[in-house]
């Protein structure tokens, strides 16, 4: 069964919104940009989530120290890479945490796609493919879409209206952000939504 992600949850409504709901996954994003929040505000809304909920820490070229941290902390149990980072910087991740960690892949992006089979050989448990930066509610040409040595998740403009089609990619999961949005905001019955129809596939 495809597992789903609801991404960018940065207040305690949006923490109940997913409590509900029951998604797999909950993004929390300390990447720049408008969903980013920091590390003390990340705590306490884990420490709300739901235990059957797992966290996922979004990242761009970030100090290793915080991610580390976070990990260590059981803020985060996923480590998703959003940035450049070499495939070496996931590789020494790997040896001081056991956390799985997700590297996201630009599609179109040539440089990263010749990295996939070197980001495997340092440790990527997952891939992630999306359209550029992430959280732009912009989706890609899946037909595009590079081969994936390992499970990954799809991400790029995916709401109620395509996420069936996108499982048929045969994703390990799909990854939301803008889809289950409303004015910027995350929205409660688009979230149930979502994660209804994706669990009736």
């Amino acid at each position: 069964m495809t597992k789903i992600k609801i991404c960018g949850l940065k207040s305690r409504p949006d923490i109940d919104y997913v409590n509900q709901a029951q998604p797999d996954y909950a993004g929390f994003v300390f990447a720049p940009g408008k969903r980013q929040i920091d590390a003390e505000k990340a705590a306490g809304l884990r420490r709300c989530l739901s235990s059957l909920i797992v966290s996922v820490g979004v990242f761009k070229d970030a100090e290793e120290a915080l991610v580390l941290r976070l990990a260590d902390e059981q803020v985060i149990g996923v480590i998703q890479l959003h940035g450049t980072e070499a495939p070496e910087y996931l590789h020494r991740l790997k040896q001081r945490v056991a956390v799985p960690v997700i590297k996201a892949i630009s599609v179109g992006n040539r440089v990263q796609e010749a990295l996939i089979t070197e980001y495997e050989e340092a440790g990527s448990d997952y891939f992630l493919f999306d359209q550029g930066s992430g959280g732009t509610g912009k989706t890609f040409d899946w037909n595009r879409l590079p081969p994936s040595p390992r499970p990954f998740f799809l991400a790029g403009g995916l709401n109620a209206t395509n996420v069936i089609p996108a499982m048929s990619l045969k994703p390990y999961a799909v990854d939301i952000s803008s889809g289950v949005e409303t004015d910027g905001r995350k929205d409660a019955a688009k979230i149930a939504e979502i994660v209804k129809l994706v669990r009736s596939r």
